[in-house]
């Protein structure tokens, strides 16, 4: 991986992270159009430079982590994503990462699900309104659909936003307890492949790390402020839309 990859990955990574879109499975398909190896440090790479951008989010809601019922809210949606992940974690490393079809599928299959979701939803007067509204058992499910994200292309934040939405969310509140969510599952995420790669980098494997991991916080704070203020006006149609194409052209690619 040279230098301009690992900026390339970041930037990717920075724009897409939040957005239902599937950061790993745009990290995959634009490493297997670069021309690089899908390496063990890659695989690890590519997980530890979404910590980069989730730590914008911890800059813009630091206050929302010293919220101790925020905090607590948090930890019941953290809990079936450790344990599923936990237990997943070889089988996602060996089978799934860098898997360019199971990729090109899930983002196609997520993307007809966000259209077709975003067609027939209604929000409610009911529905919670801010963190606090949001329940324990709404914050614990929606942390088992955060799970089906372990499919590289389904995305953390799709999965997360539309099953939010399903339990009875506000967009605006959904999307920014997503944001939140991010924080203890990508550390959680970066520090289990850390250890479980024994962190045996060159220097240069490292320096390339750094500077993915810095690329990708930076974008990440723009794209954080665009999505809210997106959401407050506007559908997921047109991601849904976005992902079935840019499936359907890397299916071809690959063809």
């Amino acid at each position: 991986m040279t230098f301009l990859d690992s900026i390339i990955l970041g930037i990717v990574e920075g724009l897409t992270e939040f957005l239902p879109v599937s950061s790993t499975g745009h990290l995959i398909l634009t490493s297997s159009l670069l021309g690089i190896e899908h390496t063990e440090f890659v695989k690890t790479f590519e997980i530890a430079i979404q910590f980069g951008a989730i730590l914008s989010v911890v800059v813009l809601y630091w206050r929302s982590f010293l919220d101790v019922e925020v905090l607590k809210r948090l930890a019941a949606a953290f809990l079936p994503t450790a344990i599923i992940g936990l237990t997943a974690y070889n089988f996602i490393k060996a089978y799934l990462l860098g898997n360019e079809l199971v990729v090109v599928a899930a983002l196609a299959l997520g993307g007809i699900a966000l259209i077709v979701f975003e067609l027939i939803h209604k929000e409610h007067d009911g529905f919670a309104d801010g963190l606090h509204q949001i329940t324990y058992k709404q914050a614990f499910l929606v942390g088992i659909f955060q799970s089906i994200a372990i499919v590289p292309g389904v995305s953390r934040s799709a999965a997360t936003i539309l099953g939010g939405l399903f339990l009875g969310i506000r967009r605006v509140s959904i999307v920014e307890f997503s944001f939140l969510l991010a924080v203890p599952t990508m550390l959680a995420a970066t520090v289990l492949d850390l250890l479980k790669t024994k962190v045996a980098f060159t220097q240069s494997e490292w320096t390339a790390l750094g500077v993915g991991f810095v690329v990708a916080f930076l974008v990440a704070l723009a794209s954080i402020v665009w999505l809210l203020r997106y959401v407050r006006t506007h559908t997921f149609i047109p991601f849904g839309i976005y992902r079935i194409v840019i499936a359907a052209l890397f299916f071809f690619i690959m063809l």
